[in-house]
Parts: structure tokens; C-alpha cells; sequence
């Protein structure tokens, strides 16, 4: 569900333009394939109720990524544009 909405965000933002499209693209993929190396780096999701430091987010070019980290993986739960209203989960 989150690669499709993100998916469906670029195609949007190719319409306008191919450059910036790829641009968003390519770097919110590079933070994402940080997480592993510090996945605490960004701050706990305050979107998240009782969240006890798990689910966590950042944001890059109006784009918000929440994510949660287990012991064993880190899980991409939603690609967001910031205008949208927050879904509390």
C-alpha cells in the first residue's frame, strides 16, 4: 500500500515534470534504504497513538514516511503528501 501511493505520487509530480518526479523519487529510495544502518535516526511518529518508540517518521520534499522497526525488519507503513490529513493509527 505504500509503494502504490508513493508510485501514484511520482506519476503525479511526472505530469508536471519527469526531472523532479525522479528527483523525489530517488531520494526519498535513499533514505529508505538507510533506515537499517540507524533505524532511530528520525523521530518517534507523533501521529501514533501510545507509540512507544517503534513507529517512527520523516519527511523529505512535502513527503512524510511513517515506518515501524522490529527486532528482524523495518516496515514502510505509509508515503504521505504533508498537506494530507493525517491518519491516526
Amino acid at each position: 500500500m505504500a509503494y502504490t501511493s508513493f508510485q501514484q505520487a511520482c506519476d503525479y509530480i511526472r505530469d508536471e515534470s519527469a526531472v523532479n518526479a525522479e528527483k523525489v523519487r530517488k531520494e526519498i529510495l535513499k533514505i529508505i534504504h538507510s533506515l537499517p544502518d540507524h533505524p532511530e535516526k528520525y523521530p518517534r511518529d507523533k501521529f501514533k497513538k501510545d507509540n512507544q518508540g517503534h513507529h517512527r517518521a520523516f519527511e523529505k520534499y512535502s513527503f512524510r514516511v511513517a515506518y515501524m522497526v522490529t527486532p528482524t525488519e523495518i516496515i514502510i507503513l505509509r508515503i504521505r503528501h504533508v498537506k494530507q490529513e493525517p491518519k491516526a493509527y
